[in-house]
């Protein structure tokens, strides 16, 4: 490719919007361009990254021995309310209706649709083990749209579905596609720690875990063991070994005693007017799950993971209770609930369960109570783990370590479905004695445009991208000094028909620009390697730099080729061809 027929052009600054590095960095680049909000138009250029990473994702897949498909994006509105996720999914999923009237949801995913055709093609044992793939546009209504790539509205997903006899060939399935997402992303150039998390929307009934590519950028929080190897995502995290909680000042009470506490509504104001510290106090949440309202208890310095929460009461919504539901069954403003004379369920953390002596709402403007105990002063519903994990206790899975805090950015995610999909569908098959059995699913899904944005986190300096060479836009980027200078300009042509004839595509920027301009575009695009065409082209010397590198180096065009060329065999160039 020319340069100067590039179909984009680069940009000294970034629109002020950009919010990662990612973000600002493929705009100024020219690798995209925004369209609407969380909507995107991949150039050339990006498109070249985008194909890198498809090709790599489909030599994975079909090496796992799944088969490549292609599914409508447009999917009927029948197929997710026979699976009931057309009102669970939310305002997230994006809803139309055709000319006739009849409604259709432009797909987040496909469990629904790949299920249906499962139910029409697999009919006997002798069918199964199957997987099958396809890497196509998604559609998500997201809130809030940010982070350019990463949380967009339309994006390039690859979704994976496995369809076995039973539990034990769901797990082979689900380890080949986990092997297959570990070579992906490695072959990718990311760093990516795989770790347990929840199942969310999608569901099942088994396992699930993350990959998560290690940002500062990330959204997701990723908790891991200093000693072993646990690792899962904040939602999912068990609550580690904390260290004994605080106790009040005053000890414990026979009975709860009410104390004055004028206008004090939060734990920070509570525990600076009683001078006490806030994991003292206890920290009462009123929820409303599906419409009925219960109490959660932590400790006043923890968070309640409402992650958790709505699995255990497997509630499809969860929200924290209004001012009006509150009053309702406290009797007291926002600020002043807690578990004595509270009569709704009550789910206590089990880090609070048997202590004494709390300190807690007292259902009554403007007072507290100190003394509670559970079990003596409230009746509970549940003791268990309620709470987020916290950075710095103990592991719960080891003797020796402690949690350990990462943000990440989730870019692929594997599922044990088992029957969620495949019994309210009625996707059965017949087994060896001509039963009717369900089909037992798995689903793996990775966010490819997503990885691209992760890559950018991932590998950038203050110059611009820095590109792993597996999924760059080119290998080789050539670059004459001067293109009115008759010796650049023919020595760079000449390596730009060579390098193609031996299969390394290059990008030769033939622009009648100053060296310093192609330099700074040279940097901020990010293609692995540089020969830089300048004034020893009469002699058949260029100088050839490393994107990753500080330094360059003046070889012949024989050594630069030949350099260039053994060096794609491993991918990048290292130490032992310098």
């Amino acid at each position: 490719m020319r340069q100067s027929r590039l179909f984009a052009q680069t940009y000294r600054e970034a629109p002020a919007e950009a919010d990662a590095v990612s973000h600002r960095l493929l705009l100024r680049a020219g690798f995209i361009r925004q369209l609407a909000a969380g909507v995107y138009a991949y150039l050339p250029l990006g498109r070249r990254v985008l194909r890198r990473l498809e090709g790599i994702v489909r030599e994975e897949m079909d090496r796992a021995g799944a088969q490549e498909l292609l599914m409508p994006a447009m999917q009927p509105a029948e197929l997710w309310q026979a699976s009931g996720r057309y009102s669970a999914y939310g305002p997230e999923l994006m809803r139309l209706s055709d000319r006739h009237g009849r409604e259709f949801a432009l797909g987040p995913t496909h469990e629904e649709v790949v299920t249906s055709l499962a139910r029409e093609e697999i009919h006997s044992y002798r069918k199964l083990p199957a997987t099958v793939y396809q890497i196509q546009t998604k559609f998500r209504d997201e809130r809030r749209p940010r982070f350019g790539l990463m949380r967009g509205r339309e994006f390039v997903m690859k979704d994976a579905y496995s369809f076995d006899a039973d539990p034990a060939g769901l797990d082979q399935s689900y380890a080949a596609m986990y092997a297959a997402y570990e070579h992906i992303f490695s072959r990718g150039g990311l760093n990516v720690r795989a770790v347990e998390a929840d199942a969310g929307t999608i569901g099942g009934e088994g396992g699930t875990h993350e990959f998560v590519a290690l940002s500062d950028i990330g959204e997701d929080t990723i908790v891991s063991c200093s000693h072993c190897g646990y690792a899962a995502n904040l939602e999912k995290a068990e609550a580690g070994r904390a260290a004994e909680a605080g106790k009040t000042k005053n000890g414990s009470k026979p009975t709860p005693e009410r104390i004055y506490t004028p206008n004090v509504r939060t734990i920070e104001e509570l525990a600076m007017f009683l001078n006490e510290l806030s994991s003292a106090l206890l920290k009462t949440m009123i929820y409303e799950a599906d419409g009925a309202i219960v109490a959660v208890l932590v400790r006043g310095d923890r968070e309640v993971n409402e992650t958790k929460l709505r699995a255990r009461l497997r509630a499809a919504e969860l929200t924290v209770a209004g001012a009006d539901a509150v009053a309702r069954v406290t009797g007291a403003p926002t600020g002043f609930a807690g578990p004595v004379g509270l009569n709704v369920p009550i789910y206590v953390d089990r880090e609070i369960a048997d202590g004494e002596g709390w300190i807690a709402g007292a259902n009554e403007r403007d007072y507290h109570v100190r003394g509670a105990k559970s079990g003596r002063d409230f009746s509970v519903e549940e003791t268990g783990d309620f709470r987020n994990a916290a950075e710095g206790e103990g592991c719960p899975r080891c003797e020796e370590g402690t949690y350990r805090f990462h943000r990440g950015i989730e870019v692929g995610h594997v599922f044990k479905l088992g029957t969620k999909y495949s019994e309210p569908l009625n996707a059965t098959y017949l087994d060896k004695e001509g039963r009717n059995r369900p089909l037992t699913m798995g689903c793996y899904g990775i966010g490819v445009s997503r990885m691209l944005a992760a890559a950018v986190e991932q590998h950038h300096d203050e110059a611009g991208i820095v590109w792993p060479a597996a999924i760059a836009p080119f290998r080789v980027h050539i670059v004459p000094v001067s293109m009115q200078d008759d010796a650049q300009r023919e020595l760079a042509k000449s390596l730009y028909e060579r390098f193609p004839a031996a299969g390394i595509d290059a990008l030769l920027d033939d622009r009648d620009e100053r060296a310093g301009v192609k330099f700074k575009d040279s940097d901020l695009i990010g293609i692995p390697i540089r020969i830089v065409v300048g004034k020893r082209a009469a002699a058949g010397e260029v100088e050839l730099k490393l994107r990753d590198r500080p330094d360059s180096m003046a070889l012949t065009v024989e050594e630069a080729f030949k350099l260039v060329f053994a060096s794609i065999r491993n991918q990048e160039i290292t130490d032992e061809f310098l």
